[in-house]
């Protein structure tokens, strides 16, 4: 399954209720204002990167960029995708979870 938040954590509960949700195997894409959830050194980094053993993470790049957010302060393990990469998890995967 594809998890999308597209909430910050600091400003949300959505991030921390899909990670205690979100299947092993299954991808979480964080875009618009979820992309602050990738950022090392947050209050929500050690949460974050404990669940990339059980989830792989994914921040959308465009989103990044908009938010001034280069990728070199990104948590270790998460990737980095585009608009087609979103468009490739939403088709890979059977289902999708969008939490607002």
């Amino acid at each position: 399954m594809l998890h999308t938040v597209n909430k910050s954590p600091h400003d949300s509960s959505s991030l921390r209720t899909c990670l205690s949700l979100a299947k092993q195997g299954s991808d979480l894409l964080l875009i618009e204002d979820g992309v602050y959830g990738a950022l090392s050194g947050s209050i929500h980094s050690d949460t974050i990167a404990e669940a990339l053993n059980n989830v792989t993470i994914y921040a959308l790049g465009p989103d990044l960029k908009a938010r001034g957010i280069s990728e070199d302060r990104l948590i270790s393990g998460i990737k980095v995708t585009g608009y087609d990469g979103f468009v490739e998890l939403a088709t890979v995967n059977d289902k999708v979870q969008s939490w607002l």
